[in-house]
């Protein structure tokens, strides 16, 4: 936990008075989250916008203000996490369900900034299963379709109470791709597939990572 509670707050330390910035999801994006809350406590003034209810959830309580994506033209700076993270910086994200929203605020944002612990860091993506967000509408006929072009372990995100549902009202297939050496290839693929609303290769979108270690450091990298 250390490892991400010191890339969360360090990553913050970019974010400046009269911003726009997208608030990220999951376990690391928290911690981001709550140190934007100590500061708008401290008196920054921003405007947020999140990218799943849970944030938003967690905005509220930190009285961090929040608008609606129809009040924001654009976003400065996001910070969000990531599944999995390469050496370009390529990214799996939507281990948490909110993939679909994590990129649309992160294609309106100016940067983005992605925070995780080492775990995340790998040579190849593709060890974590790709969610893949489609509408219910035949979603039967979309993993099928998706079963014979790439022959690869596939299966609903299933809960308690049943299937997964995103905040969108979707559901997810998470695929066991394996090992992913063309990143930009396959997002391109899965994009064209009828029934697909999205999916979680965020490819050469990150600007910057901040990677925490559990000794309480961290290493930032930014795009070349």
């Amino acid at each position: 936990m250390k490892g991400k509670q010191a890339a969360g707050y360090r990553a913050v330390d970019w974010v400046e008075d009269g911003m726009t910035i997208g608030l990220g999801t999951g376990s690391t994006a928290y911690w981001a989250i709550q140190r934007i809350g100590e500061r708008v406590k401290e008196g920054l003034k921003i405007r947020t916008v999140a990218t799943s209810k849970a944030s938003e959830k967690l905005a509220r309580e930190l009285n961090i203000p929040l608008f609606s994506a129809a009040d924001i033209p654009w976003i400065d700076l996001t910070i969000d996490g990531a599944d999995e993270v390469d050496p370009q910086m390529n990214l799996i994200k939507g281990g948490g369900g909110a993939l679909f929203r994590e990129k649309m605020v992160a294609l309106q944002s100016d940067r983005l900034i992605v925070v995780a612990d080492d775990a995340k860091e790998i040579s190849v993506l593709g060890t974590f299963k790709l969610p893949i967000e489609v509408v219910p509408f035949a979603s039967e006929w979309t993993f099928r379709n998706l079963q014979k072009r790439y022959d690869v372990p596939l299966e609903f995100r299933r809960q308690e109470e049943g299937i997964y549902i995103t905040d969108n009202g979707n559901y997810i297939i998470d695929a066991a791709f394996g090992r992913i050496d063309d990143p930009k290839k396959l997002a391109a693929e899965l994009k064209s597939i009828t029934g697909v609303v999205d999916h979680g290769l965020f490819v050469e979108m990150a600007e910057t990572t901040v990677i925490g270690h559990e000794d309480g450091t961290v290493s930032i990298r930014h795009k070349s």
